[in-house]
């Protein structure tokens, strides 16, 4: 017997879930898209999942704000730059520490670093508010590191309700 009218996640279709998760984020569009390719709709497998991916953008990021302040001829670019490491270093040490929350079962903490993380990586995105402008790929690869970080804080927060 179901209580309040709620239904028990196991028992919905992947596409409620998705659509509960998704219609809650930043970029439900982009987050369609992203947990239509996880291959489970396990509330701890999408988690994992997300996870995974902010880590691996937030890797790739890193490398390339790297590469593109050892290439960089505009002393302020350089600065930027080297900033902008900075924060996804930050980002990737924010996703192991919430890929460790959550195998303790601790969505707050998975909760917390995913708020900062996607903090960490505006950080780096407001850096080029004022000119010179980043021209590369960069600012591309910070807001799929946001969205993905938008989409962990929606699965932390209903694995919170279960919990």
């Amino acid at each position: 017997m179901f209580f309040n009218g709620m239904v028990p996640m196991h028992a919905a279709s992947q596409d409620d879930i998705i659509s509960t998760i998704c219609k809650k984020t930043r970029n439900p569009s982009f987050c369609f898209n992203v947990l239509n390719s996880a291959g489970t709709t396990d509330l701890k497998g999408l988690a994992i999942f997300t996870l995974n991916l902010a880590h691996d953008k937030a890797a790739q990021s890193r490398v390339l704000a790297q590469s593109l302040e050892s290439n960089a001829s505009d002393p302020k670019l350089m600065e930027r730059y080297a900033t902008c490491a900075k924060h996804f270093n930050n980002v990737v040490d924010d996703i192991v520490d919430g890929k460790n929350y959550l195998g303790k079962g601790d969505y707050n903490g998975v909760n917390t670093m995913a708020s900062t993380a996607m903090t960490e990586a505006g950080n780096c995105l407001d850096s080029f508010i004022q000119p010179p402008k980043d021209s590369t790929a960069l600012s591309g690869s910070g807001k799929v590191v946001e969205d993905i970080c938008s989409i962990i804080l929606v699965i932390a927060n209903l694995l919170l309700g279960r919990a």
